[in-house]
């Protein structure tokens, strides 16, 4: 039988590096779909994470007051558009999280 995995891999420390704003799959979702783009419409993003408009909003607000996520207001035509960008910051964190989850998970 192989051994456990170190405590360094899968213990307190590998845990204590997750980011807790990202760790929510709908966040992660729509972390992850932002971070394969530049910029997105927020249409666009709901579609992609499959969830509703106001799961979505609900998900960016955190992500926004974190940071992570830049939101921008305009139109097309008169019609009311918004576009989300994931910032630097965002991507760090997304980047440091992916990490601690492949520790945890032997990778």
């Amino acid at each position: 039988m192989p051994p456990l995995p170190g405590s360094d891999s899968v213990g307190e420390e590998a845990r204590a590096r997750l980011d807790e704003v990202i760790h929510s799959p709908v966040r992660l979702s729509v972390v992850a779909a932002l971070a394969a783009t530049d910029e997105a419409e927020f249409s666009a993003v709901r579609d992609a994470v499959q969830i509703s408009d106001s799961a979505l909003s609900k998900a960016v607000t955190v992500l926004e007051q974190a940071g992570y996520v830049h939101v921008r207001k305009g139109y097309v035509g008169k019609r009311p558009r918004t576009w989300l960008r994931l910032t630097p910051a965002g991507r760090e964190a997304l980047t440091a999280h992916l990490a601690a989850l492949r520790a945890i998970a032997g990778g």
